[in-house]
């Protein structure tokens, strides 16, 4: 890597690429686009902090070869990577290394009849600490008194759960269950009492977005209990909020559960990988959870910029009749495990085992009775279970066994009955490892984010996957001669 960039940094990186970053004329980059490029490519693989990534262009001189620098010069100040981050980010094309590393791939012809993409995810912890209810309450109390006009008065005069000044937990007896319950009640007298005492709207972005997470925070793990009392008391709610907010620092941050065992806090990074090559042909990141950041939700749109219809690889969680749909409607072939059944009996009669025609708008029971599918899909059978025999492998219920069919239901039977042929495990297993050692690079040494929010961390992974694929694309050959880039 290092000697490529040497050899080829101004080829990959030319100072027209960055042109539209400074294109007022004033303030122009002490660091040539070549250079500073070389540095984000080497800084994302390496995974270093500003300081570090400094340090090493100071006194490595593999560094120094690639990014043409002579033997004595001394680095730059580690907040120029910053500068420049917030430059590219403010652009109109923020992820441009990771596209001009992409264009290089296709140049060369590294994907020219690779059909298939695998598509998978993988959760990146955040940068913060995870906060409780009551040091979220007292931070976005504090928040609200910095950023908000005429908020410290508000609070000074209505707020006495806690001393504001004080960033720590409330010194209270926290083995005693009593004074916890009174601590939490009291903090979100004061909350409420904070947003009621300010206007909800404020010209200022900043102080209506701390308006706004404060009342999230006030209400998203606290209920009413004695509701018939005056006043009423407040308390931590038996559930979890959905979509909770796990930090008043980076309210983006959220809880994920990849399986029942694995449970962390962070992001999602999503990729579509060419599992011949390990290249990642796209990628984002989003929230660690809710609905819009499901596999199944974000996958199909990885592979938009696809020039023609792929055979798609993917686990169970890009399964969705939905997903299903819209990875067909793009013209893709699916090789994507289905979700399991489960039977309303252990070891009875699941979905598949009843008959759909769709032509005629019925479905068949194991014992061969018949009932119509009505409008919003569903199968009633009733009084058909009365002295049925195989009664007891079908339903539990008084009533007689019940189907509820998806708008997709055909497309989910047919990957199942897919999923049981030889071909698809055979294409399955075959391509799964090299997925696996995509993502294994992408986490190494990388599993902790450094930056706060989305947009700085996707910002971050579209560099690391450039970097990836250069480093993937030097081991599969790449150079450059009078044609342009090629596979040697």
């Amino acid at each position: 890597m290092f000697a490529f960039l040497a050899a080829h940094r101004r080829e990959l990186f030319p100072d027209e690429l960055f042109a539209d970053l400074f294109a007022s004329g004033r303030g122009r980059p002490s660091v040539p686009g070549d250079v500073m490029a070389a540095v984000i490519v080497l800084q994302a693989l390496h995974g270093l902090s500003d300081g570090d990534t400094v340090d090493e262009l100071t006194f490595d001189l593999r560094w120094k070869a690639a990014c043409g620098l002579p033997v004595t010069a001394a680095g730059f100040h580690p907040t120029t990577l910053t500068h420049w981050r917030r430059r590219l980010a403010a652009s109109d094309r923020p992820n441009r290394i990771f596209d001009v590393v992409k264009a290089v791939v296709a140049e060369t012809g590294a994907l020219t009849g690779k059909t298939r993409r695998a598509l998978d995810s993988t959760v990146l912890d955040d940068a913060v600490a995870t906060q409780d209810t009551v040091i979220q309450l007292i931070a976005a109390i504090r928040q609200v008194r910095r950023v908000v006009p005429g908020a410290a008065e508000v609070v000074a005069q209505r707020c006495s759960a806690h001393d504001y000044d004080d960033p720590g937990k409330p010194a209270i007896a926290w083995n005693d269950q009593a004074a916890r319950e009174q601590l939490v009640d009291a903090l979100v007298r004061d909350a409420l009492a904070v947003l009621a005492g300010l206007p909800g709207e404020q010209p200022d972005p900043k102080a209506a977005e701390a308006l706004a997470l404060l009342a999230l925070i006030a209400g998203q793990d606290v209920e009413l209990v004695d509701e018939g009392s005056d006043p009423p008391r407040w308390r931590i709610a038996q559930r979890v909020a959905p979509d909770r907010v796990i930090s008043v620092v980076d309210p983006e941050a959220r809880h994920a559960h990849k399986t029942v065992q694995r449970r962390q806090d962070g992001f999602k990074a999503h990729l579509a990988i060419e599992p011949d090559t390990g290249l990642i042909t796209q990628c984002t990141l989003t929230k660690a959870s809710g609905a819009d950041s499901s596999d199944a939700a974000v996958g199909p749109g990885l592979l938009a910029e696809e020039s023609e219809p792929v055979e798609v690889l993917a686990d169970s969680a890009y399964g969705s009749g939905d997903a299903r749909a819209e990875l067909a409607e793009a013209g893709h072939r699916t090789i994507i495990k289905p979700i399991p059944l489960r039977a309303a009996v252990a070891g009875g009669f699941t979905l598949d085992d009843f008959a759909i025609d769709y032509t005629a708008g019925t479905a068949t029971c194991p014992n061969g009775v018949t009932r119509p599918i009505t409008a919003r899909r569903t199968v009633t059978f009733g009084k058909a279970c009365h002295g049925c025999p195989l009664r007891t492998r079908c339903t539990t219920r008084a009533d007689g066994r019940a189907l509820v069919l998806t708008e997709h239901d055909q497309l989910l039977r047919a990957a199942r009955r897919q999923a049981e042929t030889a071909d698809f495990q055979s294409v399955y297993r075959k391509h799964r490892p090299m997925v696996e050692r995509s993502i294994a690079w992408l986490v190494r040494g990388n599993r902790k984010l450094r930056y706060r929010g989305i947009a700085k961390n996707d910002h971050w992974l579209h560099h690391r996957a450039a970097a990836l694929n250069l480093r993937r694309m030097l081991t599969l050959g790449l150079t450059a001669d009078h044609n342009g880039w090629v596979l040697t």
